[in-house]
């Protein structure tokens, strides 16, 4: 019988475990050391570009505060304006009024009453009643239609 205390002979080409796991091991904490920097440098771009989005955001509040300041002044602008205009317009037509007020007095005073519209279509439909009416007048009312006339003229 063989002895049961002696141990079988290791072939030559197999490797033992130990060995194997030391070359698994190896690259492993060289692929850790290459996450863990690649996950560094991750964080610093990340770290980098929200340094540069809150400048770009602190920039872009300071233009937008420029930009409703200068509207807020061409608003308040705008509405001086407005207002002086509609001023203007107001006394513009109110010396209007009073200028069409003084015309209408002055033909008043002179004898000449606004004609109302119908007399004056009825007065340019008949122009032979004008002729007519023009040779039942004296010579002598020559002279009054004359200064009639100069006293039209020197109105505005």
């Amino acid at each position: 019988m063989a002895n049961s205390d002696s141990t079988p002979p290791v072939p030559a080409s197999s490797t033992s475990p130990l060995s194997t796991r030391k070359e698994n091991v190896t690259p492993a904490s060289s692929k850790i050391a290459e996450l863990t920097e690649s996950r560094q440098e991750l964080l610093n771009r990340i770290q980098s570009l929200k340094t540069d989005l809150q400048s770009w955001r602190y920039k872009l509040d300071g233009q937008v505060k420029v930009y409703r300041d200068e509207l807020s002044e061409l608003k308040k602008s705008l509405n001086v304006e407005v207002d002086q205009l509609r001023s203007e317009f107001q006394e513009l037509k109110t010396t209007l009024q009073q200028q069409q007020e003084d015309v209408t007095t002055s033909l008043r005073n002179l004898g000449l009453h606004d004609a109302p519209e119908e007399t004056k279509e009825a007065e340019d439909v008949k122009p032979d009643n004008n002729e007519e009416n023009a040779q039942d007048l004296p010579k002598d009312s020559g002279k009054d239609t004359k200064e009639q006339t100069e006293l039209c003229a020197s109105f505005p």
